[in-house]
């Protein structure tokens, strides 16, 4: 079998991929752009790929093609009606990433929770060192305990960072983005009650027509001031450029690791915030701990080895 790997670079270049070998002929691309797709995979029986995209179209033109693994959960870069017509698998990898994704938000909340990012100038700038006391307390932070966080989006992820969150001592509740999912020993809230009352503010949920533009300047300013608003979902869910005037309005705190559009363009709005240290962006990174890109990989190795027994 011919197997192509599109964007291995995605994957890091710590992981062992000659797995792969045992399976066929391997050929690994570390970026593929949208003009090198077709021509890439057109001897392909198996793709692998973690965000480029592979249409309709390039379907047609691949006539040995198989099976098409996803390297991540979010499956919205591959046709799947196209691929389901013509017979060809799709798999994608599940729950891989829960534990890595659950310690980034709790890594975002505390850099924002205790202004690290202030701290940590004083000390390096000798602002400190200049003050003659032994400590800093200009910058007032809050415990977790006692406050309130809310999860907009309770799947898998919601439901561990609520876990997390309880045992700090914070009181959860949660808003289902599909109306769906409200059968949990937390209580739900509709959105505004959420965002009105909440400390603490994490966002888990899939991109979706439900939950595009989910947060902006209609409900943005429901948020209490000083509170901390965290989107660990998909890029989208929250209007970047309501926020960046928001964060300009008055004194509120954001954590991004996704955005609308990756990586971060030049004329993005967030860019030109005038708090820069009350605005936190990670490159995308939370899914990304060593353990779960190695669960990723071995999953991507169980999904071809299943595909394999069935033929």
């Amino acid at each position: 079998m011919n197997i192509v790997l599109l964007d291995a670079k995605t994957l890091g270049d710590d992981l062992d991929l000659t797995v792969l070998d045992s399976f066929g002929t391997l050929t690994v691309y570390q970026t593929t752009s949208p003009e090198e797709t077709l021509e890439r995979i057109q001897i392909a029986d198996i793709i692998i790929t973690n965000k480029v995209v592979i249409t309709a179209n390039m379907m047609e033109e691949t006539p040995n093609l198989k099976l098409i693994c996803i390297a991540a959960t979010g499956m919205n870069n591959v046709d799947l009606d196209a691929a389901k017509s013509k017979g060809i698998e799709v798999k994608n990898v599940a729950g891989y990433s829960t534990k890595s994704v659950v310690q980034h938000t709790f890594a975002m909340t505390f850099y924002l929770l205790e202004k690290m990012a202030y701290y940590d100038k004083v000390v390096k700038d000798a602002t400190w060192s200049e003050s003659g006391l032994f400590t800093d307390v200009s910058q007032p932070f809050y415990e977790i305990s006692g406050k309130k966080w809310g999860i907009i989006g309770f799947g898998t992820i919601g439901q561990e960072v609520a876990k997390v969150a309880t045992a700090f001592g914070a009181e959860v509740s949660y808003h289902s983005t599909s109306g769906k999912n409200l059968h949990h020993a937390y209580p739900h809230q509709s959105l505004e009650l959420l965002l009105k009352e909440c400390d603490i503010i994490s966002i888990h949920a899939p991109l979706n027509d439900d939950t595009y533009n989910l947060i902006n300047e209609n409900n943005l300013p429901f948020i209490k001031e000083d509170a901390i608003l965290l989107n660990l979902g998909r890029g989208g869910i929250i209007n970047e450029t309501d926020l960046a005037f928001e964060l300009d309005r008055r004194t509120l705190y954001a954590g991004l690791d996704v955005l609308e559009q990756e990586p971060l363009t030049l004329n993005n709005r967030l860019n030109e915030v005038n708090h820069k240290e009350r605005l936190l962006i990670t490159p995308h990174i939370a899914w990304s701990s060593i353990e779960a890109r190695k669960k990723l990989l071995e999953g991507i190795v169980d999904n071809i080895q299943i595909f394999i027994k069935k033929q």
